[in-house]
């Protein structure tokens, strides 16, 4: 059940990792953010954080209040 939980706290935080995008590339051309790699690599890293950081924090929450 913990990788279920896992699972879908990743796909939650991804979700959220997209909507942080949003929110902060919003001022940015669409030109802009496909060529400039250096926008690529560091919003691309911080949305993959993002997830990891759901998921930990989901599985962290499960096993507090269910293990």
């Amino acid at each position: 059940m913990v990788y279920v939980i896992g699972v879908l706290g990743f796909v939650l935080g991804f979700l959220a990792g997209q909507l942080l995008l949003l929110r902060l590339l919003k001022d940015r051309t669409n030109r802009e953010i496909t060529t400039d790699s250096g926008i690529k690599w560091t919003y691309g890293l911080l949305n993959w954080i993002v997830a990891g950081a759901g998921s930990y924090v989901a599985v962290v929450l499960y096993r507090i209040y269910f293990g």
